[in-house]
């Protein structure tokens, strides 16, 4: 692909939020608004509304319990708007990526990349709670989210994603910059700042390995290209429209899915997954997306340690007791490679490289971000300079 880098409506490519609603009403950004964050997606005012003076025949008064849970969901939504500029657009050859972005323009950059068919939604409880001096980006993948799909026989690979974060940091005019990944995000993430050292400031995984090691893989290596392929030429040779769902069908078919997501953290992450169309909602993602070990590239274990000595970037791996590691990926060379992957990073990257376990799921970030919010400020805040 040609490495022109474009940019839409002004030279920050900030979408400005008049934009953003006209937009909206052609249909092109489903929705979705900044300033909206009921999951719904029927628009309106997120205010409570009047109580009436007097109960009305049949009325009952609303219980404690469901009026603290209101009360709770008010506090939630402002805490997320919290620090909000805006929805960003950035121009790619195959359409754009989406984003958004809080914080302070004039602060240090923070990219922040989500997990494999989540959407930058996955970030909307944790950044309001980390230092607002930072610019922090959280960005779509391409067929992710409100990202634009890849054209037409091009196929979803780990490289690919890698390339995506070179193209956005370049339209952002980032020279050097931070990450914070989460599952895949963190992988991808991981692979720019072995193949980017000098760009990367600091990295942060939460729930995730640097890199994916092939360990007991090798037999299975030939089935997922295969897969690969199969995929996504059934895909685009089908003819069948996209299905529509109500949104609680996609909540119970996602919370089947991920065990590690709980209710609300499922509806955020399909308010910016998710299309409203006449008859429901349809979902946001290519569907040529498949299993991730299609699209992830596994590395050997001298690739790994030939990786890790390049990065200049002072590390942080944030492991949840209950996450990736433990519950995911039950039989990952039953823990060893863990221990192999954790001991490179400290023996290569010495000081730089800092490992921390919280209690809490594959989705703490989402579902009790306070967990790991005090963590990655203190490792943000931290005066770290990127090695010679």
């Amino acid at each position: 692909m040609a490495a022109r880098f474009s940019v839409e409506a002004t030279k920050r490519m900030v979408l400005p939020l008049t934009e953003m609603g006209r937009l909206q009403e052609r249909g092109q950004l489903g929705e979705n608004r900044v300033d909206q964050f009921s999951v719904g997606h029927g628009g309106g005012d997120c205010r409570e509304p009047d109580r009436p003076t007097a109960l009305q025949p049949g009325q009952q008064r609303k219980t404690s319990s469901e009026k603290k849970r209101k009360e709770e969901k008010r506090r939630e939504e402002k805490r997320r708007e919290k620090g909000l500029i805006s929805e960003l657009k950035l121009a790619v050859p195959w359409g754009h990526i989406a984003a958004k972005a809080w914080g302070s323009l004039q602060g240090p950059p923070v990219l922040c990349l989500h997990g494999w068919l989540d959407n930058a939604n996955s970030f909307d409880r944790l950044i309001p709670l980390l230092p607002q001096d930072f610019y922090y980006v959280a960005m779509d993948f391409g067929g992710h989210g409100l990202s634009s799909h890849y054209s037409s026989g091009v196929p979803y690979y780990h490289q690919t994603f890698v390339s995506e974060i070179r193209r956005v940091v370049a339209a952002l005019k980032w020279n050097r910059f931070s990450i914070l990944g989460h599952s895949f995000g963190g992988i991808v993430g991981g692979m720019f700042s072995c193949i980017f050292p000098e760009m990367v400031n600091k990295l942060i995984l939460l729930d995730s390995p640097l890199l994916l090691l092939e360990s007991n893989e090798v037999e299975n290596l030939l089935t997922y290209k295969r897969r690969t392929i199969e995929h996504m030429l059934q895909v685009e040779a089908s003819q069948e429209p996209s299905r529509v769902y109500s949104l609680k069908q996609l909540l119970q078919r996602l919370l089947k899915s991920n065990s590690h997501l709980n209710e609300e953290c499922g509806e955020l992450l399909l308010q910016r997954g998710t299309t409203k169309v006449a008859a429901g909602l349809v979902l946001n993602r290519d569907q040529r997306l498949s299993w991730p070990e299609n699209s992830v590239d596994l590395v050997s274990r001298e690739l790994y340690a030939h990786s890790i000595r390049k990065l200049q970037a002072h590390v942080l791996f944030i492991k949840a007791v209950h996450g990736y590691f433990d519950v995911r990926r039950e039989n990952y060379s039953d823990k060893e490679s863990l221990s192999f992957m954790i001991h490179t990073l400290k023996s290569t990257l010495k000081e730089q490289f800092q490992f921390v376990e919280i209690p809490g799921n594959h989705y703490v970030h989402m579902s009790e971000p306070q967990h790991v919010a005090t963590i990655i400020s203190s490792f943000l805040q931290h005066k770290h300079m990127l090695t010679a």
